[in-house]
């Protein structure tokens, strides 16, 4: 199989790359040369928000491609520049979204068939995450049409190479040991992607000619938080003290989910529902596997270790973490055994 991605050295597509030069297949990027190509690829430099900065595609000297593997995130006129130019010279073009383009607040159990936002134009600039994603989608559909396009609408993405600061803050934070704010309740429901899951199944994508919008995270009931956060202390060795705090003392703290607390969402919230709570029976029947959460957690501490524990981070995304002090404020309010604790998990390896 010949495959081009559209970037390529960051994060999901790193990931598909590494799993397509995996499969012996034949894989070609194009990005801005920030940073070094996966050995084996063959690299083409090009900067798709600058004028001609498709110039190297243009060219044809490449010849064709059996699928085109795009991650974009910002304005949707990249994507749609993209897939016109591309279209005739690639069988299929795989788009990787978001549920965030189902309309707000999608209900728990939702999907692919759920109202979706109103997407920015092709051409538009970048407006907003939710209707730049949906425009993107459309930008592929336009070019290549439902039956050669596949939209992949991912949620939580975690794993090696993350450079969002979602898992890394956690082991970075765990691994400092101490006592640990830890966001309950411990049995609340996750769903997430394991990025190399997410690239593995995409190729599978590619290899069975499938086409149309799939949810793509794990199944519900796959992880949860409790699962992940022991999972940091065990993988990072640490002498950290998991303390169950109550959402609501957490909430009442001014804490922001999802941000100063990464991954954590209160449970029974709308965006609970929206990050946790999608059907991903069609990806699975479609052959999504998803691997364990003790797996994607050691790997990725493993990645961080080996660059030094600082995560490389996306210029385009807001810092994540807790701040130190607010963390220790609200554990000092909620002592062990006190009213606003679930109680004290003291999870050592």
């Amino acid at each position: 199989m010949r495959l081009l991605v559209l970037g390529g050295t960051e994060f999901a597509g790193r990931a598909v790359v590494e799993a397509a030069l995996g499969r012996g297949w034949e894989v070609t990027v194009l990005n801005r040369g920030r940073h070094a190509p996966v050995p084996g690829v063959r690299s083409l430099t090009g900067d798709r928000t600058a004028p001609g900065g498709l110039a190297a595609l243009a060219r044809g000297d490449e010849g064709d491609w059996d699928a085109v593997v795009d991650t974009w995130s910002a304005a949707p006129r990249a994507v749609h520049e993209a897939a016109r130019l591309l279209r005739g010279r690639a069988r299929r073009y795989v788009y990787v979204s978001s549920c965030s383009v189902y309309a707000w607040a999608p209900p728990a159990g939702y999907a692919e068939d759920a109202t979706v936002v109103e997407g920015a134009e092709p051409g538009a600039e970048q407006r907003d995450y939710a209707r730049d994603k949906r425009g993107g989608e459309l930008a592929a559909l336009e070019a290549f049409g439902e039956r050669d396009s596949v939209l992949v609408r991912s949620g939580l993405i975690l794993g090696p190479y993350e450079n969002v600061g979602r898992l890394p803050w956690w082991l970075t934070r765990i691994a400092r040991g101490g006592p640990v704010l830890a966001p309950g309740p411990h049995g609340l429901p996750l769903q997430y992607v394991d990025v190399r899951d997410l690239a593995e199944w995409i190729l599978g994508a590619v290899g069975s000619e499938l086409a149309g919008a799939y949810n793509l995270m794990s199944p519900q009931g796959h992880a949860t938080m409790g699962a992940l956060l022991e999972a940091c202390v065990r993988a990072t060795g640490s002498d950290a003290e998991l303390r169950w705090t109550a959402p609501e003392t957490v909430l009442d703290a001014g804490i922001e989910p999802w941000t100063e607390l990464p991954v954590w969402v209160p449970p029974g919230s709308d965006l609970h529902d929206a990050l946790h709570g999608a059907d991903v029976s069609r990806a699975v029947a479609a052959g999504l596997v998803c691997r364990p959460v003790e797996e994607t957690v050691a790997d990725t501490w493993s990645w961080l270790t080996s660059i030094g524990g600082t995560a490389p981070r996306r210029p385009d995304r807001p810092r994540n973490g807790l701040d130190p002090e607010v963390e220790a404020k609200v554990l000092a309010a909620g002592a062990p055994g006190g009213p606003q604790c679930e109680g004290v998990a003291g999870t050592t390896p």
